[in-house]
């Protein structure tokens, strides 16, 4: 049973996760070849202050 594990940064809608979440199992089902029911995924939304690049906070990067 294939586990795809997505974070991200909060703020995608419902029909917007709903699609990648279709994406992501077709794309998966296409190239290694598991039954679309047995692809499991899971979404992580991570708030902006809670996610750093390069050493900065992406909350402040945004804001200045």
């Amino acid at each position: 049973m294939p586990i795809i594990r997505v974070e991200m940064l909060s703020g995608r809608t419902r029909e917007q996760k709903r699609e990648l979440v279709k994406e992501l199992t077709v794309a998966f089902n296409r190239t290694c070849g598991a039954r679309p029911e047995d692809v499991t995924i899971v979404i992580a939304d991570v708030e902006k202050e809670n996610w750093a690049t390069a050493g900065k906070l992406v909350a402040d990067k945004q804001a200045g």
